[in-house]
Order: structure tokens, then sequence, then C-alpha cells
């Protein structure tokens, strides 16, 4: 199993995650305290960088969904980035994509923030 690591940055007015390796039952509870601790300071603007993740669970899609109502009842958003198609096929499997803005990258992202001003 592929070590599961996280990143947590500012680009600008943004929040950018960057997850690397395997997001499962076991550590989603990562993911979570970080969404947990944006909300707490306020940061409603979340890009996730999905490039070094290689694998996602139900339990990851979890705490996705767990936080967007929050975040969107601040009138921000959770953007998710650079999928590749293993991990973007889970979250088509379950309907993700009508959820959630899935990017190619960051920049686009951005844009789509400030599109939404």
């Amino acid at each position: 199993m592929e070590q599961f690591k996280l990143h947590t940055r500012t680009s600008g007015d943004f929040s950018v995650v960057d997850l690397y390796g395997e997001l499962d039952a076991h550590t989603a509870p990562r993911l979570e305290e970080v969404f947990q601790h944006l909300i707490a300071e306020q940061q409603y603007h979340i890009i996730v960088n999905c490039t070094n993740l290689t694998y996602i669970s139900s339990a990851g899609l979890g705490v996705f969904m767990a936080y967007i109502e929050e975040v969107r009842q601040h009138s921000g958003d959770i953007k998710l980035t650079n999928m590749n198609s293993k991990v973007y096929n889970v979250f088509d499997l379950l309907g993700f994509p009508t959820l959630y803005d899935i990017l190619p990258d960051e920049n686009e992202a951005i844009s789509q923030f400030n599109n939404s001003k």
C-alpha cells in the first residue's frame, strides 16, 4: 500500500490541498481534519489537487460529501483537479461530476472561482 500524504498550501485567495497516495478508510480522517481546519479558518474556496492520488475508496469519497454543504453555505466550493482516469472513474461511477467541478488543473479551478464572484 502506498503511503498517504497531504499538503495544504495557499494560492492567492484559495486553499489548495495536494493529495498523495491512497485515500481510504484508514487515511480519510486526515483529510477530514484538513477540511475541519480550513472551515474553522473560514477558508471556503478549496481546491483539491489529485495529481498524485493513486486510489480512493468510498470512505475517501465520503469526506468530500461530509463537508461540501457547509462550504457551499458560506458561498464557497470544493473543486477537484488533476485527476487520473482510475480515480476519476470512481468519482464518475458515483455521480460526483454532477455534484462537483472536476477540472483539468488548478488554474482552471481558480478561473471558475473568480468567474463566480
